[in-house]
């Protein structure tokens, strides 16, 4: 199914035009072939072009991947696909494997976003082009093919890491795909062992990326024992399923990606860890889209002129995240930060040393059932925050499901608000952290009334300022984001407007 002006695409093929890397694809019917608008190849006739918004949509066209421009590293810009965020949604719960189970489990998304299997299909469709099962089947098939060209992991690890359901399926896949086995397509290994370092898969974004404000921003955030900022390169431990490791992230500027390297004992992880970076840095979001769209504000433009490239860091556990938060209420980023390292070294798992990677890692975040039966009086903080961490423990114990995206935002935050302890800030600031809601707005914030105020002259109420944002949506979350980075170089400078 062609979405696109046919006309458009063409003039961006012949360019190569960069900023429509990741949101068209150009199949070939004289090859059969599909390719990034930036493919070096030379440029097929306008008569055999078919154009497609997505690679799931070319290859259910019957097109495979072209071996020179890679669609697999192309920017993955899966932000919104249109006026709501239902497709956005369900596309970070399918990176999170809520499809590996196949068509049944389809039913199952389309109920977690508050509507119906047909209803999604036909999202997917007219923002797609394909069907959610064939966007699963792609981004499982692309992965395994990055992982051939870019790792030294043997065939079967990479089947076992992309979720192929065996090396037989995997081995069927590459071959009625690409005409060849999968073990054709792999380049001269590097040298390096990869054994010892870890798997290192590289995350493409779109440029303009602010990694110094992004680094910053975690930086000053890091738990002692979990995390670290070091040389450029942000660590953590990570505990899922069960095992425990950790990853860093680099940023590599002249690659246009983030590398990201893990030591993790379950390779079939390796998808939900990527999909959790991917959120944590932010890397998805089409940063030039967003900001032409708050520029149209002539009083927030200058923000955005000066941070092109500013994104919305996420959060890397919606359970973490959201301790985190109750942790950060009516207190600074320091004293929070320091009650998180007493929570971790309370009741936080060790973290093995040949699994850390660095010293500085030694536990990994409390899960929901340690937390739940520690005992927080030690903590040194109002009994009121203590019992709102025990009940968030109790209801994502109940619900592991409870910080995965659901409904609309406005359902998203009732729902979150109906846990004891979580006020309306607090929820926004877990939609926009952890739920990734891009329209997510914590109006509340003092940061962000005391930013408004340097672009409007005067401190807002909570109130003002929701409907002084209106025109932002459905980019809140980023014009926030905004506001707080002006708050902060204002508070720096020692210019803040009182207000």
């Amino acid at each position: 199914m062609e979405l696109l002006d046919r006309t458009a695409c063409y003039r961006a093929i012949e360019t190569r035009d960069s900023r429509f890397d990741g949101r068209l694809f150009v199949g070939v019917t004289s090859t059969g072939i599909y390719c990034r608008p930036i493919c070096p190849a030379r440029t097929p006739k306008f008569e055999n072009c078919r154009f497609f918004p997505s690679a799931a949509a070319a290859q259910e066209a019957g097109f495979r991947p072209c071996l020179r421009c890679r669609p697999e590293t192309a920017p993955d810009l899966a932000f919104w696909r249109g006026s709501s965020n239902t497709v956005s949604r369900a596309l970070a719960l399918i990176a999170d494997g809520a499809l590996d189970g196949g068509e049944a489990g389809i039913e199952a998304l389309a109920e977690r976003l508050g509507l119906g299997g047909r209803q999604l299909r036909r999202l997917f469709q007219q923002h797609l082009g394909a069907s959610p099962l064939a966007v699963a089947q792609t981004r499982r098939v692309l992965l395994a093919k990055q992982l051939i060209q870019e790792t030294q992991l043997s065939m079967a690890e990479i089947a076992l890491a992309a979720g192929f359901g065996s090396v037989r399926r995997f081995n069927e896949t590459f071959r009625a795909l690409y005409r060849r086995p999968p073990g054709a397509l792999r380049r001269k290994p590097p040298a390096r062992a990869e054994s010892a370092a870890g798997v290192t898969l590289r995350l493409y974004y779109r440029p303009p990326y602010d990694w110094d404000a992004i680094l910053a921003h975690l930086a000053a955030r890091t738990i002692e024992g979990v995390e670290l900022v070091e040389n450029g390169v942000y660590r953590r431990s990570v505990g899922l399923g069960g095992a425990l490791g950790s990853v860093a992230v680099a940023h590599r500027p002249e690659h246009r990606c983030l590398a990201v390297t893990l030591r993790f004992p379950a390779l079939g992880a390796l998808p939900a860890i990527a999909a959790r970076v991917r959120r944590l840095f932010d890397v998805g979001a089409d940063i030039e889209t967003i900001g032409a769209h708050l520029s149209r504000d002539p009083l927030l433009a200058p923000l955005i002129a000066q941070r092109p490239g500013l994104r919305a860091p996420g959060g890397w556990d919606g359970f973490e995240l959201a301790v985190r938060a109750i942790l950060g209420q009516q207190v600074s980023v320091a004293a929070a930060r320091r009650l998180a390292g007493r929570l971790v070294a309370l009741c936080g798992e060790s973290l093995p040393a040949e699994s850390a990677a660095h010293p500085g890692l030694s536990h990994v975040f409390p899960s929901p059932q340690r937390l739940a039966a520690a005992d927080l009086s030690q903590l040194g903080m109002p009994q009121a925050r203590r019992a709102a961490l025990a009940a968030l423990a109790a209801e994502t114990v109940a619900d592991p499901h409870l910080f995965r995206p659901f409904g609309t935002v406005e359902e998203a935050i009732q729902r979150l608000r109906a846990i004891r302890g979580v006020g309306e800030w607090t929820a926004q600031y877990i939609a926009l952290r952890a739920l990734r809601e891009t329209d997510a707005f914590p109006a509340a914030d003092i940061g962000l009334l005391r930013g408004a105020a340097l672009i409007d002259g005067k401190r807002p109420t909570p109130a003002d300022l929701i409907g002084r944002a209106e025109p932002w949506r459905p980019w809140r979350a980023y014009a926030a984001q905004h506001l707080w980075a002006a708050d902060a170089a204002a508070l720096a400078a020692g210019e803040m407007v009182h207000g």
